[in-house]
């Protein structure tokens, strides 16, 4: 805890270079990492939550007269295309965007150089590109070539160590855009909290959410936890969670639950072909598999909720995959219209909360998964440091 305070501290002392403190804009070429990583379905774009979030850096750029080159990836293994994101700006948003499909054809410095004042254009999918995922310093450097300047607007992918990330800022000057500022000032509230301070964790991914609660028991005063993880606590404790997911290699639980501001499911659902049946924990057949937490426990949030000033949740309570989003669209419901100050974040959970339409009753709500797991754990990122180190003079 000692060391994140630290690092809390340190990121103060040495402010993030902002978009906002540049000089001269004007006629400038600028590399904007953004966070497109967004679901297409025929060619089309199905969930633009991510787009908008970064449109308030690429406007004030525009408006500055600056040359907008945006830089993304989208998919893990670089077959998708970013074609149907740059589309999606023209007919959808009513902003011009051109796209570039390959970065690589000698044609796209061409194109770069003859951008007008306040144009925008959409790169082809970075990850079609080796050096990208392996910070190769001559694709860094391929990438640099196109502008003056470097922002990066992504803090959902600034925990990875890739070219567009942590090796252009080595070669442009480099500043932090206005979603990703946003990130980091809401996110670091939850390294000082307000009290008393509700923590709500779910997902899957029992090895990256363990050290984060670890680290919240020691903080907040409630730790609500669904999800992987609740099995493996509640097997911890002697109650049977049937042939529900686990994780065994988990250790060192005994601890954990001897907690006393640890919450866990007080029901389940299990799974079935219809909506999944209701389960109290003395109840579970070995044969049976936790889906979702269950009517009782989803009362209880609303108390829950109500006792508490400042509340974090990251990742779905239930077997979002399969579609047993129930827990987790009662709890999301109750956040949206509670008086607390509430940050969500966690892919799964972004996504139900645009689905929702339920993003303005929150106080703030992350684009980043891994990154905002990152973040509260350690207070720091790739990105972050690389925006620090980067040689920004003024230009």
């Amino acid at each position: 805890m000692k060391k994140i305070n630290l690092q809390a501290k340190k990121l103060q002392s040495r402010q993030l270079p902002t978009i906002q403190s540049i000089k001269n804009i004007k006629g400038k070429h600028i590399l904007v990492r953004v966070g497109f990583d967004v679901p297409i379905k025929f060619h089309q774009v199905v969930d633009d939550f991510r787009i908008t979030r970064s449109l308030l850096t690429i406007e004030y750029l525009k408006k500055k007269g600056a040359k907008v080159i945006l830089l993304s990836h989208i998919g893990h293994d670089g077959k998708e295309s970013l074609r149907a994101v740059a589309n999606h700006f023209n007919r959808k948003l009513n902003i011009k965007v051109g796209f570039v499909p390959d970065i690589e054809n000698p044609a796209t410095k061409t194109i770069v150089n003859n951008m007008s004042d306040g144009s925008v254009v959409l790169f082809q999918n970075l990850r079609r590109y080796p050096g990208e995922t392996t910070n190769n310093a001559t694709f860094a450097k391929k990438l640099a070539s196109f502008g003056d300047i470097y922002v990066n607007d992504a803090f959902s992918v600034s925990h990875r160590k890739h070219a567009s990330i942590v090796g252009i800022p080595k070669y442009l000057p480099s500043y932090a855009g206005i979603l990703f500022q946003e990130e980091v000032k809401h996110l670091s509230m939850a390294q000082q909290p307000k009290h008393p301070f509700l923590f709500i964790l779910g997902g899957a991914k029992i090895a990256t959410k363990l050290p984060l609660l670890k680290k919240f028991l020691k903080i907040a005063d409630k730790v609500f936890v669904g999800g992987v993880l609740a099995n493996n606590l509640l097997r911890k404790k002697g109650i049977s969670v049937g042939k529900s997911r686990v994780d065994t290699q988990v250790k060192n639980l005994d601890k954990l639950i001897q907690q006393k501001n640890l919450i866990l499911p007080y029901d389940v659902l299990i799974a079935n072909q219809k909506n999944g049946e209701v389960r109290s924990l003395k109840n579970i057949s070995p044969r049976e598999i936790i889906v979702d937490v269950g009517p009782r426990t989803r009362k209880s949030f609303q108390d829950l909720i109500s006792k508490h000033k400042f509340i974090l949740m990251n990742g779905p309570l239930g077997n979002y995959e399969d579609g047993y989003s129930k827990g987790t669209k009662k709890i999301l419901s109750v956040l949206s219209k509670s008086k607390a100050k509430v940050i969500v974040g966690g892919g799964d959970t972004v996504t139900l909360v645009s689905t929702m339409k339920l993003e303005k009753g929150f106080l703030f709500v992350s684009t980043g998964g891994g990154a905002m797991l990152d973040y509260l754990i350690d207070g720091k990122l790739p990105g972050i440091d690389a925006l620090l180190e980067s040689n920004n003079k003024q230009s």
